[in-house]
């Protein structure tokens, strides 16, 4: 990886994170650009720019991007200050950027909102999913024109597995009155990949889906900031539908 140690402000002015941010959207800068937005200033180890010092944060907190990225969703005032450069001023400016993008993440749609894509589903369960610690399984209740009804979580397991059955989750989709669900659990690992149990388990859901007449549009897998559609990476439902 490239150490940054020319400053910010001997960059070309189009080159500069901020500038490029503003010109070109958040998405173009990298991750280090970004932290080095927040930092402001450099230093650390052999007197690094802000974005070298972005760079070095990340190399402290993980071997590379992902773990670090894994990392820095839960990481304390006191992890942020053990690394050299960064004081209770830099630590704060990342800490409160965190927060404020977990709560952008969780924050619920309103209920009514028509679900008529994979996305609004995952954000109207993200509050719920998306960053906690140990696998929860979670139905969204839907009714005939697609519309949210409201969402309860099923089980909560442990750091790797959690276990749905069935039956409860049907129990509560008949409580609920739902003629149409979504189902969604999250890997705390931030791996999307499903894994055969998640498979298996969808392909239980289907079935007893079919036989009491409520569709299942999807099942998601949330994870450190992203979802994946297993309707939409698997062939579970034409399968189902051919049965």
């Amino acid at each position: 990886m490239t150490t940054y140690q020319v400053r910010v402000t001997d960059m070309p002015t189009s080159e500069r994170p901020r500038e490029r941010l503003l010109n070109y959207g958040a998405k173009t800068l990298a991750t280090a650009e970004l932290i080095a937005i927040l930092l402001g200033t450099g230093q650390g180890p052999g007197k690094l720019s802000a974005v070298g010092l972005g760079q070095y944060i990340l190399q402290c907190l993980g071997e590379n991007q992902r773990d670090a990225m894994s990392v820095m969703r839960d990481v304390s005032p006191r992890e942020l200050m053990e690394i050299p450069g960064v004081g209770p001023a830099k630590a704060t400016s990342i800490l409160a950027a965190i927060e404020l993008g977990k709560r952008v993440l969780q924050s619920r749609p309103p209920e009514q909102t028509v679900v008529d894509d994979p996305s609004v589903a995952a954000a109207a369960m993200s509050h719920e999913l998306m960053w906690q610690a140990q696998e929860r399984f979670a139905v969204l209740f839907l009714d005939i024109k697609h519309r949210i009804l409201g969402m309860k979580v099923i089980t909560i397991g442990t750091a790797t597995e959690t276990l749905a059955h069935p039956r409860d989750i049907f129990r509560e989709v008949l409580k609920h009155g739902a003629t149409r669900i979504i189902v969604a659990h999250n890997h705390p690992s931030g791996n999307l990949d499903p894994s055969q149990e998640d498979i298996h388990l969808t392909r239980q859901l289907l079935e007893a889906a079919n036989l009491l007449g409520v569709p299942i549009l999807d099942h998601l897998i949330l994870g450190n900031g992203d979802f994946s559609s297993l309707r939409q990476t698997t062939a579970l439902w034409q399968e189902a539908n051919s049965a």
